[in-house]
């Protein structure tokens, strides 16, 4: 089995922070496998489709960031521990939407294709009012 698990989303003002975590279990990621495979961060606000916000290579040497949110957020990762974080500052009311973890297993990654990532959590709400 193959289970992401988001945790840190929640209520905000906006210009706070939240930081999100995503831990991953299963026999997939067991040993030292999670750090082979690319990580990365979508969201989806209520009636709209899934969008790309971050993904991390591998090994943490390459991060990907969609345009609205770069220069705010950081993706980084502990594979030690087999978990990829989304640290949130400046939160605007736009970026209100359930975060979603998402792991590429198989095949080449691109980070911004939400169908070339193989393993998702079932997502944290997150929330910044004005």
């Amino acid at each position: 089995q193959v289970q992401l698990v988001e945790s840190g989303g929640g209520l905000v003002q906006a210009g706070g922070s939240l930081r999100l975590s995503c831990a991953a279990s299963g026999r997939t990621f067991s040993g030292n496998t999670f750090s082979r495979f690319d990580m990365g961060w979508f969201r989806q606000a209520p009636g709209k489709e899934r969008d790309f916000v971050a993904g991390i290579s591998w090994n943490g040497g390459n991060t990907y960031y969609a345009e609205s949110v770069k220069g705010r957020f950081t993706i980084s990762r502990d594979n030690a521990k087999n978990a990829v974080y989304l640290q949130m500052n400046g939160l605007k009311p736009e970026d209100t939407a359930v975060y979603y973890c998402a792991a590429n297993v198989i095949g080449a990654y691109y980070p911004s294709s939400a169908r070339d990532h193989d393993y998702w959590g079932q997502g944290t709400q997150v929330t910044v009012s004005s």
